[in-house]
């Protein structure tokens, strides 16, 4: 996963760079309206919205903002504008399989603005479940990269984890969903660092794009779609190997 690994490596700098221009705050929003809604109003006693406060604090958003939109989730604050989760799947350039989570005001905006991602790169928008059969939701927890690998796997069993990954900047622990905080809280007590937590997709198995034109298209769609306001997740099953992306790169 050489390749995808790199692509995460590039969002997480894109983030960084989107989020000094103010882009990023809109996403950040509706991921606190979502926890919000989905558990209690108060980021101590709901582990998600607490994960979505603390990114949108690390990224700079003003308190006013981050408190407005855990209102708006608890419902305490209404406007004309309700949103509403919606799941797009369809098939990016290569076959490669690409699922998409948004919140969005209008339906109809997004799916357009969805569509015509896919249709600009070679891809097509499929129907509700056409790939997401291909996936699995896992828990997964980002640390700073550690020095040692071996210990970090014991903790992660001790904790109640599945699985590890690391890609020489950073470190990814894998675990069912409904034990995200007891893993984070218990990676935290072991002193490792914790960058960032959520619920994620995870792709059973990947598609090998081996040439370089649809390695482009490939991320040509990734980024499109990352930077749609409504799209709030992209998730896709893609490995490129790391000689092609770094003659991309």
């Amino acid at each position: 996963m050489a390749g995808h690994s790199k692509w995460a490596n590039i969002k997480r700098q894109k983030a960084r760079v989107d989020a000094k221009k103010g882009s990023i705050f809109t996403k950040l929003s509706r991921a606190i309206i979502v926890a919000a809604r989905n558990g209690l109003p108060d980021p101590d006693g709901n582990f998600q919205l607490r994960a979505a406060v603390d990114k949108a604090k690390a990224a700079g958003m003003p308190s006013e903002n981050i408190e407005r939109a855990i209102a708006k989730g608890s419902g305490n604050w209404s406007d004309d504008s309700p949103l509403e989760d919606i799941r797009y799947e369809g098939y990016g350039p290569g076959g490669v399989a690409v699922l998409i989570e948004a919140m969005t005001d209008n339906r109809n905006r997004t799916a357009a603005e969805v569509r015509e991602a896919f249709s600009k790169t070679g891809g097509s928008l499929g129907e509700t479940g056409c790939v997401s059969w291909m996936f699995r939701q896992k828990g997964v927890i980002s640390l700073e990269v550690v020095p040692d690998e071996e210990a970090l796997l014991l903790a992660v069993a001790e904790a109640g984890g599945d699985d590890l990954s690391t890609d020489g900047s950073q470190a990814e622990v894998y675990c069912d969903y409904t034990l995200l905080e007891q893993v984070a809280t218990h990676l935290k007590k072991e002193g490792y660092q914790v960058q960032d937590v959520g619920i994620r997709w995870i792709p059973s198995n990947g598609v090998q794009v081996e040439d370089a034109e649809t390695a482009k298209l490939v991320l040509n769609l990734m980024e499109r779609l990352d930077n749609l306001d409504d799209v709030q997740n992209v998730y896709a099953n893609f490995e490129i190997d790391e000689a092609v992306m770094e003659s991309l790169v």
